[in-house]
């Protein structure tokens, strides 16, 4: 009888482990069906360069085309000008139908029908402001307004500015638990989290932060845990999804820890963090915490999400201009697509296309997708190892430089700038000064035909970028000199 019975319960453990605990990807909750990767599905990215939205499709991962939004530098410097500038933030609606796309730099949030990738209105909002999502029943949208302090509520039809939740200076990022009781609401600028009752529109809970800088949030499928990145000390912190709202863990990560999101899949939920200063994604259990994979995908992973069915999640490479496309499963690069300048935010939205082939709207990638790499490492080292990207984004004549710095003292003042030599040696032209974050990095920008300069065939012209201790008026001691061409 003893054999039996355990005969059955061996059994019954084979079945249950045959049946994979899947359901529910983020942002929906875990009773949510999972939905198998198909050419009706989109991965969408917003890039703040070239102003465009790239739509790629996942069964083929090829790029489909570009929304373009508004013009590269300098049609946009014009006070004529009309179009959006620096896209960067972007949400979808639960019924999967529109996208809510933020531009930082016009202030506005646009609407976009992912079946015919049309713009369906734009709603201007506060001063810089920075995510965008729809609650979970679709009746509003909530536009974090980092420039402020508020957090602006939409109507989820009319798109129209219906009230303001007062928040602390800097509102980041919002996500909503599942169920949709709260909206958990990170800040950029001062070192606390706030939960809100989404009925009520009134804070319920703080929690924490380990640092004033978080630009990235999300909540767990099953509505038990919340994640959030500090960008600026390199971390990741975790806090219980219900009242108390208590601090869980909090994870060095690296620097520039960029955005984090989760796959469910057989093995169980695991958190995605794209740490840029590494190139890196790591993956975390959400139930101990524990590493289980650090993935190489390519310069300054930035937004990330997972498919519908939790068997890939789509990383944007700002540094590289690029889509990767990661096996959970494995945790292994399956594919990289060429896509806009600088993607920032991305998402997968599935069954985006009901019918048709959904390529209405679309232009081609063209001038948002001519972009120069180059990297800088220490001065004088035997055998560099890059610690700093830097991608030159062509805007016509001229070129948006953006550099990944990291390898440098904490908190101290340093200049990009171009010299004669490529050692670094001699006078120096000062391009940008910047403080380094509590990491030892940061991130830095300058216009001007740069390219030409620092590609010029001519020796007696051609410069190379280095960064020196020190600022602009004063720079002191080369530390990086640039090491690839």
């Amino acid at each position: 009888m003893i054999a039996l019975i355990r005969s059955i319960l061996f059994a019954a453990t084979l079945m249950a482990a045959a049946v994979p605990v899947l359901a529910g990807q983020a942002p929906f909750g875990a009773s949510a069906p999972d939905i198998p990767v198909s050419d009706r599905d989109r991965v969408y990215a917003a890039e703040q360069f070239s102003n465009t939205v790239s739509v790629t499709d996942p069964a083929t991962n090829a790029l489909l085309g570009v929304i373009r939004l508004g013009d590269p530098q300098p049609a946009n410097f014009s006070p004529l000008y009309r179009g959006q500038v620096l896209v960067h933030g972007m949400g979808f609606s639960p019924d999967r139908r529109t996208l809510a796309v933020v531009s930082i730099g016009s202030n506005s949030v646009t609407f976009i029908d992912t079946a015919t990738n049309a713009v369906k209105h734009t709603t201007y909002v506060g001063r810089s402001p920075h995510e965008a999502f729809f609650t979970p029943d679709g009746s509003e949208v909530w536009v974090t307004v980092r420039g402020e302090d508020y957090v602006a509520v939409l109507d989820g039809t009319t798109y129209a500015e219906t009230s303001r939740i007062p928040v602390p200076d800097g509102p980041g990022m919002q996500i909503f638990s599942p169920d949709g009781r709260y909206g958990y609401i990170c800040s950029s600028f001062t070192p606390e989290t706030v939960v809100v009752s989404v009925a009520e529109h009134r804070i319920v809970g703080r929690v924490p932060q380990a640092s004033p800088f978080c630009p990235n949030i999300a909540a767990t499928p099953d509505g038990t845990q919340v994640w959030l990145t500090l960008k600026d000390v390199g971390r990741t912190q975790v806090f219980d999804a219900r009242p108390p709202f208590e601090v869980l863990r909090t994870i060095d990560t690296g620097p520039i820890t960029n955005h984090v999101n989760f796959a469910r899949n057989a093995n169980g939920t695991f958190a995605y963090v794209t740490v840029g200063g590494l190139d890196e994604v790591k993956v975390f259990r959400t139930d101990d915490f524990t590493q289980v994979a650090t993935i190489p995908v390519g310069k300054l992973p930035h937004g990330i999400w997972p498919s519908g069915d939790g068997s890939r999640v789509y990383v944007g490479l700002e540094n590289a201009d690029t889509l990767a496309a990661i096996d959970t499963l494995t945790n292994e690069v399956i594919a990289t697509i060429p896509i806009g300048q600088a993607p920032q935010a991305v998402t997968y939205v599935p069954a985006a296309v009901p019918a048709g082939e959904g390529a209405a709207n679309l232009q081609p990638l063209g001038l948002a997708g001519e972009t120069a790499h180059l990297s800088l490492s220490a001065a004088g080292a035997a055998a560099p190892d890059a610690a700093t990207s830097v991608s030159l984004f062509d805007q016509g004549l001229i070129q948006i430089l953006q550099a990944s710095v990291t390898g440098l003292a904490p908190k101290r003042p340093y200049v990009l700038a171009l010299a004669g030599a490529p050692d670094g040696s001699g006078p120096l032209e000062p391009l940008s000064a910047f403080v380094t974050n509590p990491a030892g990095a940061a991130i830095v920008n300058a216009t001007g035909p740069i390219r030409q300069i620092v590609q010029a065939a001519e020796a007696t012209t051609r410069r190379y970028l280095v960064i020196a201790e020190g600022t602009a008026a004063k720079p002191g001691a080369v530390a990086q000199v640039q090491t690839a061409p």
